[in-house]
């Protein structure tokens, strides 16, 4: 694969490796051109709140960089986590309320999810396959799911204020 000249890494890896601090600067401004009302908020929370279900299930089954899961959302999607942010991506681009912030989530997504998973599949080519697991809360846990929790909670209450400030 071409190099991108950044320390000999790929298009991929520094889309992937730069995906988070990408990822608050795209929210920065999609929240400041939001335009939400209580219906937007309500229906893209909604949706939101739907994704992040689905992170919570796949990161109770996960146990990451060790082995390949093949249980809960794992049987269904291959990368159920990114599936996940993409929905609440979806949400929030919804609960926003204008075309602008909807395109910056989505240019976001486009940008930075294929590239971390080819990265990750990568990385996992030699990790064991096919492993089931019953879904743990401690396993969520490990997996630091409560950042993804908290940023969802802070993101609607930004979402909240943003419009009721607006007004």
């Amino acid at each position: 694969m071409k190099t991108s000249g950044l320390w000999g890494k790929t298009t991929p890896e520094v889309l992937a490796r730069w995906r988070v601090p990408l990822g608050f600067l795209s929210a920065i401004f999609a929240y400041w051109l939001a335009r939400s009302t209580w219906r937007s908020i309500t229906i893209g929370l909604t949706i939101a709140a739907a994704g992040e279900l689905v992170r919570i299930w796949a990161s109770g089954h996960l146990d990451k960089a060790r082995e390949i899961t093949r249980s809960g959302p794992y049987r269904y999607v291959s990368h159920p986590l990114y599936f996940g942010s993409c929905i609440m991506g979806v949400g929030f681009a919804i609960a926003a309320n204008a075309l602008l912030p909807a395109l910056i989530v989505g240019a976001y997504f486009a940008l930075t999810i294929p590239a971390a998973m080819i990265t990750e599949t990568r990385a996992i080519s030699n990790l064991q396959a096919g492993v089931e697991r019953p879904f743990s809360v401690a396993r969520v846990m490990a997996n630091r799911e409560y950042r993804a929790i908290a940023g969802f909670v802070i993101g609607a209450g930004l979402l909240i204020l943003r419009m009721t400030f607006r007004r």
